[in-house]
């Protein structure tokens, strides 16, 4: 079946081919010179007018399929609020994909009766294909965030909404397929997720399934900072802080083996006020520059201002400047600072 497009692509192949047809045939007829210029030049009119109808045709097609793309990959990694329960928020994400907005990395932070959750996560691959996956597993996050009780019981909803989507992306693929599943990409596909949630006491619980584990950014104590004469105190000082690394026990990727029964959830500390969280994924430490060195993330994080919006853009222009622009995988970064009294 011709869809409207394809006519509408056949009609402008088909004006095209006529005029240059008939421009080469008034250069090759033998007769008088002048009427012969004068009706090759119309020809060539005609046939630029063809041209920039056709372009203009296409600019108009790109801009709306822009415009779609834009819609649907703004529903999928929705921009986040600027604070949640006294929690400022900022987040980027970089595509490896040329023209993709986003790729295979997501995040989401919602405020529950449980406290703050946050999901930070990578699809296995990268660009348009990782997204299938990486909208399962986030539509499951954002109902289980708010009725599940404990994290545990967020990640295995996750994790059963991964299994439909790899099953069906499968039988797709492999519609003569049989009950058992067959071998497709489909089938090795994983996510890694690290879930967070943030108490109203600041007390910090996780659960990691294969992926990086956060910074924890703290202020420069105020007896080291240096004030300027005259100059009101700033909340969040643009100054070097101390950076820590949160560790703890991580399970496989959701995708490659089973969860156990009762994930057990690990105690990370507190998010006291003033500090800050943050968040990424391994296409950040993993960015190299052209002599194949790593991107130097905790040094970058140690000289970097602490307003989560400055943050984020500082990391961001700093791996583009690592990388020279080219990045070889995804990249998400997210930034929560506690700014509780």
């Amino acid at each position: 079946m011709i869809t409207r497009g394809q006519m509408t692509q056949v009609r402008r192949v088909c004006v095209a081919a006529w005029g240059g047809a008939a421009v080469s045939w008034e250069l090759s007829t033998p007769g008088m010179l002048v009427p012969s210029l004068a009706t090759c030049a119309a020809f060539l009119l005609l046939a630029t007018g063809c041209a920039l109808h056709i372009r203009r045709g296409l600019m108009a097609e790109l801009h709306r399929s822009e415009e779609i793309a834009g819609a649907a990959q703004r529903a999928l990694l929705r921009p986040l609020p600027g604070r949640i329960d006294g929690l400022t928020l900022a987040a980027a994400q970089l595509s490896a994909s040329r023209g993709a907005a986003v790729g295979g990395d997501l995040y989401e932070a919602v405020p529950t009766a449980h406290g703050i959750r946050v999901v930070i996560g990578d699809v296995r691959g990268h660009g348009l294909p990782a997204l299938g996956a990486a909208a399962a597993v986030l539509g499951a996050f954002r109902e289980a965030a708010y009725d599940e009780p404990s994290l545990g019981g967020v990640l295995r909803r996750m994790e059963r909404a991964l299994g439909r989507h790899v099953r069906d992306r499968a039988r797709s693929e492999h519609p003569s397929a049989c009950p058992a599943e067959p071998e497709s990409p489909a089938a090795e596909e994983f996510v890694t997720v690290l879930l967070l949630q943030i108490a109203a006491d600041g007390a910090l619980t996780a659960l990691n399934c294969g992926h990086p584990w956060p910074y924890l950014l703290r202020p420069v104590p105020q007896h080291c900072a240096v004030q300027l004469r005259g100059s009101a105190p700033d909340p969040a000082p643009h100054m070097p802080a101390g950076v820590e690394w949160l560790d703890g026990e991580t399970l496989p990727p959701l995708g490659v083996v089973p969860l156990p029964r009762d994930p057990r959830v690990h105690a990370c500390g507190e998010l006291r006020p003033g500090e800050t969280l943050f968040l990424h994924t391994d296409g950040a430490e993993d960015a190299r520059d052209g002599a194949g060195r790593f991107f130097p993330l905790r040094s970058v994080l140690a000289q970097a201002p602490l307003t989560p919006a400055r943050l984020v853009a500082g990391v961001h222009a700093a791996l583009l400047r690592h990388t020279g622009g080219r990045l070889a995988d995804d990249v998400a970064l997210l930034v929560l600072r506690n700014d509780r009294h």
